[in-house]
């Protein structure tokens, strides 16, 4: 019974001490994942906690259960409007990308460690694949604003080529157990049954699912678990069928996430912290299986196979995959950056162990230590490197707060509040006279620490809070209508990034050229400037940039595909 207690004990500790490490790790700066991982090892036999955990079986149950839960959750919080500018630059990424990664490192680590080509390959493999965990952590809790397309492309990266590499590391694992009955034909065999498999029954589940919580009627508190368990039903499936449940899962939540279901309000917050549990849990368990004092032998070798990982493997990987999509070179240098390594590395690493591979302890080490390099060194430096190639977008400083509502019938309705700026236009005028769509709806106002009755909302005061439902495609109109104006600095920061002047998109590019001295190419001369923008920039998102001369030409805002707010921005 006191080793029940000290377990139950133990795992409390743990999580706790992660949770309110979340609050303070962003104003440093620091990867929460790297926190957990770091709460692990303090935790194991190295540290103060002492605890001997080796059994590579049960952790690769936890970590593989755990990653289907936040691939599931990644993918329903993954709106097919990113597909628009994400999906073919993600899908090369995912697969060429991969290949190319996993080959230069896996060749690097076969002549660094004397290993054989396969083995080489075979680490290569391991740590060849972005991580979904750390790339979705980092871009929905880090204080920088990407724009949509390097937002999406490395989501989509991140959540489809988890599957590439576990074909890979599987391929290379198979070869190395049989090489005289393993040949190329059982690589592409594999290929086709990960993927088809992986995609049909993700595909296939997700509509399933989505079936079974709009025609069943149940409890309001069972429908979140019914998402959740289907959602690993679908993954067992697939991989019960050898299949790809990484796919699967991906592609389920994908499903869910873009259709009309029932409760899914409740649903996508439950997932929320149940992905969070599974985050801090995988982390934490990977962190208790290493021993740190096993990394310090192979820490030199582990450096030099990061360094050429990060430096030469995935900008090189980067630049090939998004040869044919004329993406600018900023983005590229980032997204070559911000390749991060997380929990999938390490899951991958324990196959060797269950698989009784005699090198299993040194690509295990390895795989650990490039992950450890990758989040302190990538992860830490995510916000300043986005910074410093002009990626960042400014921060819409008047939003407050998005809840999901769920309606009788319907979905897709968010409770939205925001913040009545001290220099706002908003200031002054009634409820009824702010220029709202139909069917936007002024839930209530509140001042000065309470909520005010209808009867005393008069006129806006700074410092407000007004709070709507709304439709999810109104929310960027209600964004830039309600954008806070209270902080000089954030208004320079905007002019600062997107321009001066401001210039409507039907304008004639020819007048542009007049009144501003601009050349431009003879086939610019008859068209509109959106027109321009769109013929130079292909599938333009907000924050793209077109240089014309000593100026730039800034999207602020899109409607759909559609030019809305163009700025001119003049020399600095």
């Amino acid at each position: 019974m006191d080793f029940t207690h000290q377990i139950i004990f133990l795992a409390g500790m743990l999580f706790i001490t992660s949770i309110l490490a979340t609050v303070i790790t962003p104003r440093l700066g620091v990867p929460l994942l790297l926190v957990f991982l770091v709460v692990g090892m303090l935790a194991g036999e190295d540290g103060p906690g002492g605890v001997r955990f080796g059994d590579f079986g049960l952790a690769n149950l936890a970590a593989t259960a755990a990653l289907s839960v936040v691939l599931f959750d990644g993918g329903m919080r993954t709106k097919l409007e990113m597909f628009r500018v994400g999906l073919w630059p993600a899908i090369s990424l995912s697969t060429v990308g991969v290949l190319v990664t996993a080959g230069v490192t896996g060749l690097f680590a076969a002549w660094l460690l004397d290993l054989s080509v396969a083995e080489g390959l075979l680490i290569g493999a391991i740590v060849g694949s972005t991580d979904a965990a750390a790339v979705f952590s980092l871009l929905h809790t880090s204080a920088v604003r990407l724009n949509e397309r390097v937002t999406s492309i490395l989501e989509i990266e991140s959540g489809a080529n988890d599957p590439m590499a576990v074909f890979l590391t599987l391929a290379v694992l198979q070869y190395l157990l049989a090489p005289q009955d393993y040949d190329a034909f059982d690589s592409v065999l594999l290929f086709v049954q990960q993927m088809g498999l992986g995609a049909l029954i993700g595909i296939g589940g997700g509509r399933a699912l989505v079936w079974a919580l709009n025609r069943l009627e149940l409890s309001e508190s069972l429908y979140p678990l019914l998402a959740f368990f289907g959602g690993l039903l679908i993954f067992g499936v697939a991989g019960l069928l050898h299949g790809s449940g990484f796919l699967a899962a991906y592609l389920a939540g994908l499903v869910v996430g873009n259709q009309r279901t029932r409760a899914f309000a409740g649903i996508r917050r439950f997932h929320d912290g149940v992905a969070w549990m599974a985050q801090i849990g995988m982390f934490v368990g990977l962190g208790l299986l290493v021993s740190p004092h096993k990394l310090f032998p192979i820490a030199d070798e582990g450096l030099l196979i990061a360094v050429v990982l990060i430096v030469i493997a995935r900008p090189v990987a980067v630049a090939l995959s998004l040869l044919p999509f004329r993406l600018p070179m900023r983005e590229q240098i980032f997204m070559s950056w911000v390749g991060l390594r997380g929990s999938v590395p390490i899951v991958l690493a324990t196959f060797p162990w269950l698989a009784g591979l005699e090198n299993a302890g040194v690509y295990f080490n390895i795989a650990f230590f490039i992950v450890l390099v990758s989040l302190v060194v990538q992860g830490w430096t995510l916000a300043p490197t986005a910074r410093l190639l002009g990626l960042e977008l400014p921060m819409q400083g008047s939003l407050v707060n998005r809840l999901d509502f769920d309606l009788p019938g319907t979905r897709g309705y968010e409770i939205v509040s925001y913040r009545i700026g001290e220099s706002s236009s908003l200031i002054g005028l009634k409820s009824r006279q702010l220029p709202l769509d139909d069917v936007s709806r002024i839930v209530c106002i509140a001042r000065r620490g309470r909520i005010i009755s209808y009867r005393e909302w008069g006129h806006l005061r700074a410092g407000d809070y007004i709070s709507l439902l709304a439709g999810q495609e109104e929310l960027p109109k209600l964004d830039e209508l309600f954008q806070s104006q209270a902080a000089p600095q954030a208004v320079a920061a905007e002019q600062r990034f997107y321009g001066e002047f401001r210039i409507d998109p039907n304008a004639s590019a020819q007048l542009l050229a007049d009144c501003y001295g601009v050349h431009l190419p003879e086939s610019a001369r008859e068209k509109s400037v959106g027109a321009f923008f769109a013929s130079v920039v292909p599938r333009p998102v907000v924050g793209d940039r077109l240089r014309l001369g000593d100026m730039e030409l800034v999207i602020k805002r899109m409607d759909g595909q559609k030019l809305e707010e163009v700025w001119l921005r003049l020399p600095h």
